[in-house]
Parts: structure tokens; sequence; C-alpha cells
């Protein structure tokens, strides 16, 4: 029997990928931690908390906040609430707060002033001296076919009610277990006026000098039916990811185009992470990586993360259904518009919160990415030298160097080293390469692109 060995790393973990004559075998580790995470995770839940969003009949930023069950500032209050819930039941673990600005009428769609209030609950790391923070939201306004109707019905069971859900359910989840790193839970206001809330929370993570490693979006996860194509799809979620990123300088411009890393960037690598991890611990689910920053001419709440120089990417629906999507609900000729929860397939987003559950999970327990990561460019060769220096913070047990040829969108082989440094027989002219770190348990960090030094 013929086998090629990609990948071998003996501690507390093993995992082989192997070819054979009957094709290719892979054995695959789940931690258990983030195992008996993710069996936390209830459609119930999900459902009912879609429901609660949908009876405030609308969500709209410009909505009333004078009343408790109507409008924009009781869907705040809820959500706060049920995030102080989590809190009590965790014994105190998530602080709680409503972080709001004004905004001022811009001619468009913020045609007076307006309270805008983003609804956080924060997961503190328990390790002192990691400062990494990783942020997963959704936006909880809603709107319907006229984008300033503040008091028409807007339902917004899945734009973005789901993306919430999602939010919460992790929060519930995740609050009850210790990680090194914070994590921050949000429901953004403002998105469908033109992403203001995650643009304020943005722009304060890099006026506050936040070591945002990552930040997932979380925005339309329940619909699987389209219209128009008629496909029917709960087993693929999109994950979109910029190219080029959106604050590059002109130092980082070089490296890319000297290196050409257009497929590399900090969002693209996040990407193919959460496809690994996402598809290593939840069945029936492909993660399908979209290269762009979102939907065509669209865009969502990582974008202003991205402008602010943030790893950023955004889960969505594989099939959106437009009579479904910014409709005013209503009948004609027998079909039926409205973003409704009955148009939602929970176990959907049961599926995508437990890919969220598990990227996080497996980024807040690894250790920080090897820092300084360079490959050897120091006369002609056909082998490439890489090398690193070690993390700071948790001591990783060792890393992976992964590798790919050009032309493939994925890693395809990952070497295992303790050492800061490696030799392999394989030309950097024809492969891409790239370093995490890796702990005892085998939680990765997020891959680092190698620049050129000598």
């Amino acid at each position: 029997m013929k086998y090629i060995l990609k990948l071998l790393y003996t501690s507390a973990i093993f995992i082989c990928i192997y070819t054979t004559d009957y094709g290719q075998q892979t054995i695959v580790h789940r931690d258990s931690q983030i195992t008996e995470t993710i069996k936390e995770i209830s459609v119930a839940n999900l459902e009912s908390n879609v429901r609660k969003m949908v009876s405030f009949g609308t969500r709209h930023t410009l909505s009333t906040r004078s009343e408790k069950d109507k409008g924009i500032g009781a869907a705040c209050n809820w959500v706060k609430s049920e995030f102080e819930r989590y809190s009590k039941e965790s014994g105190g673990r998530l602080e709680v707060k409503l972080d709001s600005v004004y905004l001022e009428p811009d001619g468009r769609r913020i045609v007076r002033k307006t309270l805008l209030t983003n609804v956080m609950a924060t997961l503190k790391g328990t390790d002192p001296n990691d400062k990494r923070i990783f942020i997963v939201g959704g936006h909880l306004d809603s709107r319907n076919g006229e984008a300033n109707d503040s008091v028409g019905t807007a339902p917004g069971a899945n734009d973005d009610g789901s993306g919430v859900t999602a939010v919460l359910e992790l929060a519930r989840v995740m609050s009850k277990r210790s990680f090194p790193a914070t994590i921050v839970f949000v429901a953004f206001s403002g998105e469908e006026q033109g992403l203001n809330g995650s643009t304020f929370l943005a722009k304060k993570a890099k006026d506050q000098n936040w070591n945002v490693v990552a930040m997932l979006n979380n925005d339309m996860i329940g619909n699987t039916f389209s219209n128009e194509t008629l496909l029917r799809d709960n087993m693929q979620v999109r994950v979109f990811s910029e190219a080029i990123p959106s604050s590059e300088t002109d130092a980082m411009k070089n490296v890319r185009q000297s290196t050409n890393a257009e497929n590399d960037s900090p969002s693209r690598q996040l990407a193919r992470y959460i496809k690994e991890i996402g598809e290593r611990y939840i069945d029936q689910i492909e993660v399908k990586l979209i290269y762009r920053n979102d939907r065509f001419l669209r865009g969502g709440d990582h974008t202003p993360f991205n402008r602010q120089g943030f790893t950023a990417i955004r889960f969505c629906e594989m099939n959106e259904n437009y009579n479904f999507q910014h409709q005013n609900v209503r009948e004609e000729n027998g079909i039926k518009f409205g973003d409704l929860p009955e148009n939602i397939d929970f176990e959907y987003v049961r599926k995508i919160t437990c890919v969220n559950a598990a990227v996080l999970s497996n980024l807040a327990l690894a250790p920080d990415a090897p820092q300084n990561v360079g490959v050897v460019i120091t006369g002609l060769t056909n082998s490439t030298t890489l090398k690193w220096k070690a993390p700071q913070g948790k001591t990783p047990k060792g890393y992976f160097v992964l590798m790919r040829e050009t032309y493939q969108p994925l890693w395809e082989k990952k070497f295992f080293t303790e050492k800061t440094d490696i030799t392999l027989p394989y030309s950097k002219d024809n492969y891409f390469f790239a370093v995490q770190s890796v702990d005892e348990e085998g939680h990765e960090s997020l891959p680092v692109w190698p620049v050129p030094i000598r």
C-alpha cells in the first residue's frame, strides 16, 4: 500500500492525513472542552430569541426608544437583560454595558439626531498578560422595504435576528468557561443606516489600541432556500474575506507585491482557519470561502474593522432569498414577502453558531501567533528557510509550518517543529508558506505570512 505522510505531531495530539490506493483518510482530533461547548448550543434558544426580537415590531435604528415592548430601545434593553442573565448564571463573568453615541443627520439615512447604541458583553481573559481580544457580532437593527421607515413593521428575523441570536447563544455557553484571551459579544445598531454601530466600535478599538486579533460578523445565517434559482442548502455557509487589506500602507503594498501575497491577507488567513476548525468540529457543514470582502458591491459590520486595519470576516447563508430580505410583510399573487421566523431553518443557524464557537474557543485557548516571521532570501537555493520569534504570553508547544502550491486556495501540508526556524526541501519559487503557534492540546493560532529577511 502506497502512502504519503502529510502531518505528524506526536504529543498530546496525533493528527495523521495520508493518501492510500483507496483514497484519503483523516484522523481528526477534537478538544473535549470545545466539543462540550458546542453540544450546549440550543436550537430552541436560538428560535426563542429570534421570535422575541421579532415581537418588538421594528428594530429600526430611528424607531422609538421610549416604549417598553416596541422599537430599538426595547430591543437593546432586552438584549442587555439577556447578557446580564448569562452573567449571573456564570458567576458574574460577563461585563455588560450599553455603548452609545449620538449620530448627527447625514442627509441620507440619518434624518435627525439619533442615539445609537451597541449592546456589549465582555468575557475577560483569565491571563492578565494576554491582551488579545476576539470580537463576535451581529446587527440588532432591522428595516423593511423603505430604508428610512422607522415605524412600519420590520420583523428582521433573519436580517439580522439570526446573527444576534447566535451572538446571544455564544455568550450564554462560552461565559461558563475560561479563556486566557478576552472575547467581546456585540449586538450592533445602525447597520442598515450605514454600518454606524460597527464603525463606532472599530474606531474606538483603533483609538484605544485594542489588540483585536479577529472579528467575526454574523449577518443573515438562517435562510436555506433561494428565490429565482430555487436552491435549498443547509450544509454550506459562506465566509467572506478581503484580499488586499483596506488599510494597506505603501510598505505593506511593497511586501505584498514582492511576495505575491494578494490572496494571503490576514483576513484571508482567518477565513482558511475558519474552514479548517469549523469543519473539524461541526458535522454536516462545509465552509465555502468566498474570496471577496462581501457580496457584490455590498458590505457588513466586519467592513469598518477591516478599514481600521483589523482582521475581520463575514459569515452569511449560502443562499439568499430576496422575497424575505428588505421587504414589507405582505402577500402578492400568492407569494409571501417579509423577513419572518417561519422562513428560518434554526438547525442551520445552530450549525453556523457552532462553527463560531469552535473557532473562537480554539483561537482564545491557543498561544498568540509567532512574531517576526520571515523567509530567508540570502543566496539562491532550491530549499526554503523560515525563521520567527516566539510569541509573547503563553509558551507554545511548537509551531506548524503550512505549505501549499501557488495555485491552491487552501493549505495542503503542515510540518511541526519545536524550534523557531526550519529548512524545507521545497522551493519558495513554487510554494507559499505560513507559520502558526500550537500548544500541548493542539490549539492553533492564526497563520502568519512570512516577509523576506536576510
